[in-house]
């Protein structure tokens, strides 16, 4: 019967250790009961594993590389720019003249000259001033890094929200199937016991029928069930990388939290990294104005030159130029293109400043709902338990009932499909419970690895900046590409 089914739904310890107990008997067990080779089996090897893993971190791990970049190409406006230049050829030269000789008359000659010219030389120009536009392109560079390193936490805390939520999502449809599996072989019985007491007279064919329909349809629940599952270990190995073993229970994390609603709110709104590459977007956004308007300043540069030649001309074997010009240039009037930039940089820090807006109001709103969700899953699996005790009473006293004539069958089947009910409804609330938690510290932004305490390295960004913020020269990436 149903009642002494495996207990695969925890009732003790849990004010204790905060474990939710949705038991992992079988998730992705072989025979014998072995796991695969390389399964994860606890949550934290689940949250390791997509962290290291995860190709949605990886690419956004590239974009911030990417990103760097974009400060040694602002940094190059400070830096002068050197060009060389060669150029070798054969010039052919026919003269024709005609003089008027006296007496002799007109006298006319020619000459060819063959010259093979060659020119070597060399420019450097270094920029002085161009109205502040590399410092702001700099600058601007620095918070697109900054930016993008925000994104990518806010990637980050995605999926490792993602990946505890396929994991107590395969908990609890392998606790669902097992509870489906046990409660056919309980129908299964119930069937048995009908057709033995109607074959004695006790019990009418429609009571066999309706014991025949619930088999139907608790082996329909159970092949449901079993789909479920099949789609939560897709999700699972598509998340975290690898296939689920035995896995152990989840451990809820909202002891990371503030305290209180208000705390909690306040903390989202500052530091949720969506909230925070919002903020770096409008600092883009006004540097992007300084240096539009940089393009009305005077510009001024310092040229250097040296060119040597040889073979220009017959008479003349070599020869060699060196100069040193400095030029400033006033611009006056190009259009209107510089001021229509200007203004619509302008706009363009107005929309990231509402954008921000937005992002905090998201943020708050976020933290509201996951706050109530997380206390709705506290109560619902107080709930819940008292639900599954007081239907294992009930369905204990349905069936003594029962036996001596004062309940029908349908009353047995129907106690036993309502303490399956509740004992789903206790998995659901147990998986809720884990669930919530994630996603409030994601919402204050907090879910990380050193908030959780991860025992993995940490990807830091900054080591890759650093590699190539002064790099003057070289193709190569720092990793070797």
């Amino acid at each position: 019967m149903l009642a002494a089914a495996i207990v695969v739904v925890s009732t003790t310890g849990f004010a204790a250790d905060r474990r939710v107990g949705v038991s992992g008997a079988g998730a992705g067990a072989g025979p014998g009961g072995a796991n695969a080779a390389g399964a994860v089996t606890t949550l934290e090897q689940a949250l390791v594993q997509a962290y290291q893993n995860n190709p949605q971190i990886n690419a956004q791990r590239a974009v911030v590389r990417a990103t760097d970049e974009n400060v040694p190409q602002a940094l190059a406006g400070y830096r002068p720019r050197i060009s060389g230049s060669y150029n070798y050829g054969v010039q052919w030269t026919e003269t024709t003249t005609e003089t008027q000789v006296p007496v002799v008359g007109t006298n006319r000659s020619r000459s060819v000259s063959r010259t093979y010219p060659s020119t070597v030389g060399a420019q450097l120009q270094q920029n002085i001033f161009n109205g502040f536009q590399t410092a702001n392109r700099t600058r601007q560079a620095e918070s697109q890094v900054f930016a993008a390193r925000e994104t990518l936490r806010v990637i980050e805390q995605t999926v490792l929200l993602d990946a505890a939520t396929v994991y107590m999502n395969v908990l609890r449809d392998t606790a669902v199937l097992e509870l489906q599996r046990r409660n056919v072989e309980v129908i299964q019985e119930q069937l048995r016991q009908t057709r033995d007491r109607f074959n004695v007279g006790e019990v009418t064919r429609t009571d066999v029928a309706q014991a025949e329909s619930r088999v139907a349809a608790a082996q329909s629940q159970f092949l449901s069930a079993q789909a479920n599952l099949t789609t939560s270990r897709a999700a699972f190995r598509r998340v975290i990388g690898v296939d689920p073993g035995r896995l152990s229970n989840g451990t809820p994390v909202d002891r990371f939290v503030p305290r209180s609603l208000d705390l909690a709110v306040a903390q989202g709104q500052a530091e949720n990294p969506s909230v925070t590459a919002a903020e770096y977007g409008v600092d883009v956004a006004q540097l992007q104005v300084r240096v539009n308007e940089g393009s009305l300043y005077p510009v001024v540069t310092l040229t250097g030159s040296v060119q040597q030649s040889w073979g220009q001309t017959e008479t003349v074997l070599d020869n060699m130029n060196a100069s040193v010009v400095g030029q400033i240039t006033v611009p006056i009037y190009q259009g209107g293109q510089e001021y229509a930039l200007i203004r619509q940089a302008k706009e363009t820090v107005g929309q990231r400043r509402l954008e921000l807006a937005q992002n905090r109001d998201q943020a708050r709103a976020n933290v509201v709902q996951s706050w109530g969700q997380l206390d709705a899953a506290k109560a619902q699996i107080d709930a819940t338990r008292s639900q599954v005790t007081a239907a294992e009473i009930a369905l204990n006293g349905v069936r003594e009932e029962a036996r001596v004539g004062q309940r029908t069958t349908l009353d047995v089947l129907n106690a036993t499909q309502e303490l399956l009910n509740a004992r789903v409804a206790l998995v659901t609330a147990q998986r809720d419970r884990v669930v919530a938690s994630y996603t409030l510290l994601s919402a204050v932004g907090r879910l990380s690895v050193p908030v959780l305490g991860l025992q993995v390295p940490l990807y830091d960004p900054m080591i890759h900046y650093q590699q190539v913020r002064d790099a003057w020269i070289g193709i190569r990436t720092p990793d070797g590409r």
